[in-house]
Order: C-alpha cells, then structure tokens, then sequence
C-alpha cells in the first residue's frame, strides 16, 4: 500500500472499465494512506467534478485537502478552478431554463454562486496565507478563463500592485499586459499600415510601465525583465522594416540604460554584443566589451566575449587584451582563455610565437588545467613540426605530471601514422601511459596487447606477461571487466 505507482493504475484500471462506484472507494483508501501528496487529492476531486459531476463532493475533497496542506498554491490554484467551473455550469444551465421559459421555481440559483463568489473567498482566504507574485498571477490567469469574473480579475490585480509594489515579476506582468489591452475593433478595412501603429503604440505603452519600474524597482531582475522583453519583441518576426527598426533602436537604447545605471547582468552583455555585431555597429561593440571587462574584471566569461569580438573584427589589440585578461584573472580557471588564445595565434602568429604561447601555458595553468595544454600542444605540434619534433615535446612534456590518457594515446597514434612505425617506441609509449593509469584503465592493457598480436615487430609471446601484470595492477570489478574482454580477444570476437 505504500506504493502510490499501484495505486494509480488500479485507478487507471476501474477508469477503463467505467467501474464507477469502485474508483470512489479506491480514491478514498488510497487518500487515508497518502494524504502527503497534494496532486492526489487534486486528481480525486477532479474525478469527482468532470466524471460525476458532484461539485459537492468536489468541494469536500478539496477542503479536506487543505487541512492537511494549508500552504499548498497548487491545492488552492484547482479548488480556486473547480469553484468557478461550478459557476460557469449553474450559469448554463440557468441560461437554458430561461430560454426554454421554464419554471425555476425549485431550482434556486445564488446570483452570489453564479458571480464566483465562492472564488473569492477561496482567493482571499489563499492570498493571506501564501505569499509570492507567482501564485497570484497563477490564480489569475485561471479566472481570466471565464467571462464573467471582470470584477474578481479586477481584486487580484489590485491586490498584487499593493502587495508587491517592489517585486519585478509583478511589474513585467502588469507591463506586458499593455500588449493585450485595448487593441482596435478589428474592422474589415485596418490596414498594414494601422496594424504596425496600433503594435507600435501597444509595445511603447508596455515600455512606459517598464521605464516607471526600473525608477522604482531599480535591481538588476527589474533591468533584465526589461531587457528581456525588448529582446523578444525585436525577435519577433515582421515584414515592416519601420517596425525591425524601431525595436532594434529601442532594445539597444535599454540595454544602454541599464549598462549606464550599472544594473545590466553580466549574462546580458552578451546579448548586447551580438545584436551590436549584426547591426555592423562595430565600434560600440568594442567599447561595451572593453566596459563589461571593466566591471566584470574577474569573470574568465566576459574577458572570452571580448577576445571573441576583438578577434572577429580582426583588431590589433588582440595580444595586449589577452595579456590584461591573464593579469586581471585568477590562474584558476583561466583554460578557456589559453585555449582561445593559442587558437587564435595558430592562425595569426609565427610558429614560434606559438610555441612560446604554449610553453607559458604550461606554467600558467592549474595542474589541471594543464593536462588539456599539453594534449593541445602536442597536437600541435606533430601537425606543424613534424614526427621528431613531436617525441621531442612528448618527451619533455614527461617529466611534469599531470597528464591524461589521451595524451598518451596522441602520441601513440602519431607513432602509428608513421611509415616506419616501431614497435619499440609504441612500448615506451604503452609503458609510460600504464605507469600513471594501469590501474585504473582495462582497455590500454588490452590495446598494448592487440598491438603486440597485430603488429609486424610484435611478439605474441609477450601477452601473457603483459596479462600477469594486468591482473596484478587492476583494482576491484575492473579485473573482471578486463578478464571478460581479454576472453573475447582470443576468441577472435573483439
């Protein structure tokens, strides 16, 4: 009985045979053992409401439920629901008596249940006990369902600007509602034209509600609503040129502001930036970036999207704005932008500015970080220097650990691209790659071992020590996972 899984497919059981009578008796077992999990009760009294149409025992369930839950905004969000479903029925159903001219005397309607009151209640009841503009915007995006809930849509609203006059979310919303309000009868006859003045209108009405919270909110969550919303308008596909441009000169105007109040996120600059490259407005591009790097001094991020325009407008400062990024950050984390700046000297310097680049790498790195500065230069180095150049990088690359395995599998495979591959470089090779990781890894001792099979200057007679040695180094389950493969080698199946 704890496991709720077998509850819901006996439910699901007595849904699919219409087993009626049965399901309100498994509901309410299974609702004596689990009263913990909100989302139960909620599918119990939706069952009761849409399958048979008992409001009443809806009702019940639900204020069961909120004894057990009575900080819960998803309870209250479906009671909420069901309550002005209920009404919505009654008003059908009191529509058709009226048209049909029937006699309503035994039916009473409440002209308090028909207007939501019932709503209401729960809405207020709700609102002093859970706090947060998510759950009145949820409430009231649900009453904005049904047509006749003007005035309750009118309380929630009023009750949210007074209640949190402070909270950017509510702000956004009561901005971004401009957008739905008080548009045009839409007429026959409106033109292209009206239709992008009546859209123009709508969006700088959004924007004045915008520019009235950032005065009184002014956080950075308020600008990046902001920014935000005018990010998503400019996005939004249109076919009137005057339109695109309006929105691009609003968007860049904004996140001008919210940069000049010093409030813009550093994740917005990026933002900022791309939309300056698109608009070939590249000198301002270079000068937010320059900015964001001043305010953002510590951030491996910021400094990456400033190399990353002054590379792509192929600016001459490249060097110096990489040498202040090194200074400014924290040898941690500063791989990305060794990374960047090799990249980029590979295409730009001399091959022994390169190389020069790589060796103060090395030191300038975490030992971490290093790892992947040596795989990068070694690399590099067997593409632009050659077989012989390569060993002799690999082998003065040795004698500073850390290093990963596929460090040495490089170093393999550039041995293997030679003509002349020797055997005996590919065992120094394996040998130094087994030392640092022969007991972690089955598959190099498997390798070394298909390689002494294949290889023209191999020796077979070799595997059964290099098998030994594995079943003495291997730690734990990775001796059987290496003796089940090793089984399959000989039997020709790997």
């Amino acid at each position: 009985q704890e496991d709720v899984q077998l509850w819901l497919s006996h439910v699901a059981f007595c849904k699919q045979w219409n087993a009626k009578h049965q399901l309100s008796k498994v509901f309410s077992s299974m609702l004596a053992i689990h009263p913990n999990k909100p989302a139960l009760w909620i599918m119990a009294a939706k069952w009761e409401m849409e399958t048979q149409l008992s409001s009443e025992s809806a009702r019940r369930l639900f204020l069961r439920a909120l004894r057990f839950h009575p900080e819960c905004p998803k309870l209250y969000q479906e009671y909420f629901r069901m309550e002005l479903m209920h009404a919505e029925k009654q008003r059908k159903e009191k529509k058709e008596f009226e048209q049909a001219k029937m006699d309503l005397g035994e039916f009473n309607y409440s002209e308090e249940i028909l207007n939501g009151e019932m709503a209401r209640i729960i809405y207020r009841d709700a609102a002093q006990k859970i706090k947060g503009v998510e759950f009145h915007l949820a409430v009231l995006s649900i009453a904005k369902l049904f047509d006749f809930t003007q005035d309750l849509q009118k309380e929630i609203l009023e009750s949210l600007q007074a209640k949190y006059a402070d909270d950017p979310l509510m702000w956004d919303y009561m901005a971004r509602r401009e957008l739905e309000l008080g548009s045009l009868q839409s007429t026959e006859h409106t033109t292209k034209q009206m239709k992008v003045s009546e859209m123009t209108q709508r969006e700088e009405r959004c924007c004045a509600v915008f520019e009235e919270a950032v005065r009184a909110v002014p956080t950075e969550d308020m600008w990046k609503c902001y920014v935000t919303f005018c990010l998503e308008r400019y996005n939004r596909k249109t076919n009137s040129e005057e339109l695109k441009k309006k929105r691009l000169e609003r968007t860049l105007n904004v996140f001008h502001k919210a940069h000049e109040s010093s409030l813009l996120p550093e994740a917005l600059y990026k933002q900022w930036l791309q939309l300056l490259l698109e608009s070939n407005l590249f000198e301002k591009a270079t000068e937010v970036a320059e900015a964001a790097t001043k305010r953002f001094s510590l951030s491996v991020e910021t400094w990456q999207m400033r190399l990353q325009v002054l590379i792509q407008l192929k600016s001459d400062d490249v060097t110096q704005c990489f040498e202040e990024a090194i200074k400014h950050v924290k040898s941690k984390g500063t791989l990305p932008l060794w990374t960047l700046w090799v990249k980029w000297s590979e295409g730009t310097n001399s091959k022994e500015d390169t190389e020069a680049l790589y060796q103060r790498s090395l030191h300038a790195t975490t030992p971490a970080e290093s790892v992947t500065m040596k795989e990068k230069y070694l690399d590099w180095t067997s593409r632009n220097g050659g077989y012989k150049k390569a060993k002799r990088v690999f082998t003065s690359l040795c004698e500073n650990r850390p290093f990963s395995l596929d460090f040495f599998r490089k170093m393999i495979q550039i041995e293997k691209e030679q003509e002349s591959c020797k055997m005996l470089h590919l065992r120094e090779y394996y040998e130094r790659a087994l030392r640092e990781f022969g007991s972690t890894d089955p598959d190099l001792w498997l390798d070394y071992i298909k390689e002494e099979l294949s290889h023209p200057q191999g020796k077979p007679e070799n595997c059964g020590s290099i098998h030994w040695r594995a079943m003495k180094m291997l730690q734990g389950d990775l001796v059987e996972d290496f003796v089940s493969k090793y089984t399959l080698l000989q039997t020709g199946h790997l």
